[in-house]
């Protein structure tokens, strides 16, 4: 599978309280099944369209840095670099809500709020070997 490309949208989170109950609910509504990952004393779930398709969407507890999260369905944002985007976030009057933070051997992450109010994640893929 290819890495996002920067300035693509590679991902969609959702994070609530009632992880459980809310992942049941687009199960129901959408057709969705999931797939648990484990966090540690509980799990989050990855969200597929059919039980062998690729996951489009992730429903998470609201815990640990996520806690303080609005209950809304989060894009991540594709960028090379993470560290240079949340400068220039910053420089922009937006806001570090969250981050960044490493997502182990996935990459690394960061909520940002824009000057709008709207909040939305930026990702930065990690490198491959050689890359």
């Amino acid at each position: 599978m290819n890495p996002p490309q920067p300035g693509t949208i590679g991902w969609f989170d959702l994070t609530v309280p009632n992880a459980v109950e809310v992942r049941d609910f687009y199960r129901a509504v959408t057709g969705w099944s999931f797939s648990e990952i484990p966090m540690g004393g509980y799990s989050d779930f990855c969200m597929s369209p059919a039980p062998s398709a690729a996951p489009v969407a992730g429903i998470c507890h609201a815990r640990g840095t996520n806690a303080d999260l609005p209950p809304q369905w989060f894009i991540y944002i594709t960028v090379a670099d993470l560290d240079a985007s949340a400068a220039r976030c910053f420089e922009l009057s937006g806001k570090i809500l969250v981050g960044p933070k490493d997502l182990g051997g996935h990459g690394r992450m960061c909520v940002i709020r824009d000057p709008a109010g709207a909040v939305a994640t930026l990702f930065e893929p990690a490198k491959g070997p050689g890359k």
